[in-house]
């Protein structure tokens, strides 16, 4: 018809706002579902999050980090080793306080959170991991290392 032009999607508007965080420049393939404007406002976003929180336990080394407004929201790529031996690079969205902005640097571990049944590279950082779990999980990734 005259004058109708084909929206946008959100993809496709992201990609033109912040080309920083698309899917070829975080590393990642077609079945990451992409960095939501809000997730506060995104119910798939929110679902997401909750999964995650209660997904399973593995260790990401930091390679790179993307500040995605001017609140402390930072979109942090990790290599991630699972248990299994499986590795990815996980994409995680999360707040940060000012000081742990600060102590953010390449190459430093942490224990995620990532859900084994789905393969989109999502993750989340396992904050309230037990310091015992993440060290056996830990020890297990280097003693299959080794051999």
């Amino acid at each position: 018809m005259f004058g109708s032009k084909k929206k946008p999607g959100l993809e496709e508007m992201m990609a033109q706002l912040r080309p920083d965080l698309s899917r070829e420049a975080l590393g990642v393939g077609p079945a990451f579902p992409g960095v939501a404007p809000n997730p506060a406002l995104s119910g798939e976003a929110r679902r997401r999050t909750a999964e995650l929180r209660t997904g399973a336990l593995a260790l990401g080394v930091l390679v790179d980090w993307r500040e995605v407004n001017h609140n402390p929201r930072l979109v942090l790529m990790l290599d991630v080793e699972t248990a299994d031996g499986v590795s990815f690079r996980g994409i995680a969205d999360e707040d940060f306080t000012v000081t742990e902005l600060t102590r953010l640097s390449p190459g430093q571990t942490m224990p995620v959170r990532y859900r084994p049944g789905v393969f989109d590279h999502c993750v989340a950082l396992a904050r309230d991991a037990d310091p015992a779990e993440v060290q056996r999980l830990t020890d297990e990734i280097a003693r299959r290392r080794r051999t």
